[in-house]
């Protein structure tokens, strides 16, 4: 794997920030972290137990999975799941669906969730990134995601990394 290739890790530094202020008008700082981004290659004990810390917080009607559940999932020769590390720990995943339709070669972002203990410390945003760059290494023409109003964070998120939002309906069948 190259520095700098679309599956390389991406590790990032990032600098002290201001978070807010303390009673007495301190200013509060997040220290720096590392996130490192990775492609799942093997559904080890720590991914299964990544995934039913993660799921819930994403879903509340998301099932728990198996080891080979994840496995089924991560086979797909469409579906590239990437984790973000914080201290080495698990802190978010995202899923990256590349596939092929008549007008081109499109991608979707699906299932982007981040443990709350390391919100706010810029494992989204590089997970986002990783899948941009692989997702236009491949030859996509779109990338495409949804996400909800109520997700005002994860907004800010897409439209800095430079997604737009389209006018647009989504809509959805139910066979449950």
């Amino acid at each position: 794997m190259q520095p700098g290739s679309p599956d390389a890790p991406a590790c990032h530094r990032r600098p002290l920030r201001r978070v807010g202020r303390r009673p007495g008008g301190r200013t509060r700082y997040c220290a720096p972290v590392t996130v490192q981004v990775e492609i799942l290659n093997g559904v080890t004990d720590e991914v299964v137990e990544a995934f039913s810390t993660l799921l819930p917080q994403l879903s509340g009607s998301a099932r728990p999975l198996d080891a080979a559940a994840i496995d089924a999932i991560k086979s797909s020769p469409a579906i590239t799941i990437l984790l973000a590390r914080c201290d080495s720990k698990i802190a978010g995943m995202l899923t990256l669906a590349v596939f092929p339709i008549p007008t081109g070669l499109r991608a979707w972002i699906e299932d982007v969730v981040v443990d709350e203990a390391f919100r706010g410390r810029g494992a989204g945003e590089e997970l986002t990134k990783a899948a941009l760059r692989l997702a236009e290494a491949a030859g996509a023409r779109t990338v495409d995601l949804t996400s909800r109003p109520s997700r005002e964070a994860a907004g800010r998120l897409y439209e800095r990394t430079g997604f737009k939002q389209r006018d647009s309906r989504l809509y959805r069948y139910s066979f449950d």
